[in-house]
């Protein structure tokens, strides 16, 4: 973390608490349910992951300084670039980012680094579709680091040191794979070209797969909110 947005040095924090979300027992409100499955919101991952991180550092009103500076941001493209950290990205009809989150993926661990919202309910859903990836993927174990108002509503909780990190040992021998969630839809017929063309055909809106204006292979591909819920249910 680091103490400002200007700020050139940060430190590590190993919190005495920490704080998960279980996978088999996320809590989603039948409201947000309702949300999620209107796909109000296309949700994609891995699409723009430079702008998701970004705006998780851009001040607000309610929250003038970040805990993310520039070296920290340089760290976790770094990552990004090498397969390591993931974002999931809510956009309106127009293709306005209105939502996100991101965060780091090692074994079946996700870290959950942060999430933004300039629109209602589009960070929740972003974190439904992540809840949803992760629990297809295989992934035991969802660190947020720290409960909060906003996440303790989808069942979080906090654990001893000990505890988390006995949990953090098993999730990391763990081989889970965060594209498992609506994979096979570019054999189902949805293609993404290298150069970002996109072609959709009926095998994949038969599976429920989208997908969005990624880079190739599975950047940008996301799944209706239907399916997000089912892979929800399945894991509870």
């Amino acid at each position: 973390m680091a103490d400002s947005r200007d700020d050139d040095d940060f430190y590590l924090v190993e919190p005495r608490k920490r704080g998960v979300i279980p996978l088999d027992a996320l809590h989603i409100s039948n409201r947000l349910a309702r949300t999620v499955r209107s796909d109000h919101y296309r949700v994609v991952v891995d699409q723009d992951f430079a702008g998701v991180i970004s705006a998780c550092a851009a001040s607000r009103p309610e929250r003038l300084e970040t805990w993310i500076n520039g070296p920290i941001e340089r760290l976790y493209l770094d990552l990004f670039a090498r397969g390591q950290a993931h974002s999931v990205e809510a956009y309106d009809g127009a293709g306005d980012l209105l939502g996100g989150l991101y965060g780091v993926s090692l074994g079946g661990a996700f870290f959950g680094e942060s999430m933004f919202s300039r629109r209602r309910d589009a960070s929740k859903v972003a974190l439904a579709h992540l809840a949803a990836r992760l629990s297809a993927g295989d992934y035991r174990l969802l660190d947020i680091q720290f409960v909060t108002n906003h996440l303790l509503q989808f069942g979080a909780v906090e654990i001893d040191r000990s505890d988390y990190q006995q949990r953090l040992a098993e999730a990391l021998t763990i081989d889970a794979d965060f594209y498992r969630l609506g994979a096979g839809a570019c054999a189902g017929g949805s293609t993404v070209g290298a150069t970002g063309a996109v072609a959709t055909g009926a095998g994949a809106m038969r599976s429920g797969v989208t997908t969005g204006l990624g880079l190739g292979g599975d950047a940008g591909r996301g799944v209706t909110g239907a399916v997000a819920l089912q892979a929800i249910s399945q894991a509870s």
